[in-house]
């Protein structure tokens, strides 16, 4: 199976997954949904998240769910570059998420990080998705 756009597609299961009250979901593997996961545990959005291999050649990733109070820790999460509508930024324009309570996900090439890291950095990249 064919997806075309793998980010979108994982970030509408993690919603809908916390929106089910689902303590796990699981998504195809590839290494650039393993550094979005890394930079969401980072920040405290989701719990852990860990490799199952199916065969010799697949595998998935095991994406465990955090709730704070009953409540998920993810209040919004969105996508914003989108295969028809890539979404670029340079470090002096970068969003700010709800004046920084938020975050967006950026694909920079010094891999893929948070907006403020990239303001840090100096570096601009693909807008990959907001969270809060």
């Amino acid at each position: 199976m064919s997806l075309s756009h793998p980010i979108g597609d994982m970030i509408t299961r993690i919603r809908n997954g916390q929106n089910a009250g689902k303590e796990t979901i699981v998504v195809p593997n590839s290494k650039l949904r393993q550094a979005v996961l890394s930079v969401l545990k980072e920040e405290g959005f989701i719990t852990d998240f860990r490799v199952e291999a199916i065969d010799e050649h697949r595998s998935n990733l095991v994406v465990e769910l955090k709730y704070v109070g009953g409540n998920g820790a993810i209040q919004e999460i969105s996508v914003v570059s989108k295969p028809g509508r890539r979404v670029y930024s340079g470090s002096a324009k970068m969003p700010k998420v709800l004046n920084g309570l938020g975050i967006a996900i950026v694909s920079t090439n010094h891999g893929v990080i948070t907006d403020k890291k990239a303001r840090e950095l100096g570096v601009g990249g693909e807008v990959l998705a907001f969270i809060w």
